[in-house]
């Protein structure tokens, strides 16, 4: 009866670690994901070759917000920073993000905090 009984306590623990070793995966690529967006997000491409007019700070905001809905982030636009600086006509772009993952296992929650960057960083 007791080895039954540590079988089980054995695979609840097991279940336990993989369920939250899954959520913090999960977020850390996620994570991944956004920092790799904001980077594309922050270079213009298009308004570099002339395909599109160049975003608005509330633009850069809303797509940033979008793919991070896209990656399974939840992002408000004032969780965003923008900021532009201009050499003659080039424009750079820098994007910042910064949020918290909640991690929730029975008996045990955390949070984790992220702050990713794109674009060009101003001194």
């Amino acid at each position: 009866m007791t080895k039954k009984i540590a079988i089980v306590i054995g695979v609840v623990a097991l279940v336990w670690i993989f369920s939250l070793g899954w959520q913090i995966g999960a977020a850390e690529l996620a994570n991944v994901e956004l920092r790799d967006d904001l980077k594309d997000v922050a270079s213009q491409l298009g308004a570099h070759i002339g395909f599109s007019p160049p975003m608005s700070d509330e633009g850069f905001r809303d797509t940033v917000v979008r793919k991070a809905e896209n990656d399974g982030i939840k992002l408000s636009p004032e969780q965003v920073t923008v900021v532009r600086t201009t050499s003659g006509d080039r424009v750079a772009i820098y994007l910042s993000v910064d949020y918290r993952a909640p991690i929730h296992v029975p008996g045990f929650s955390t949070t984790l905090h992220f702050h990713d960057e794109g674009g060009q960083k101003v001194y």
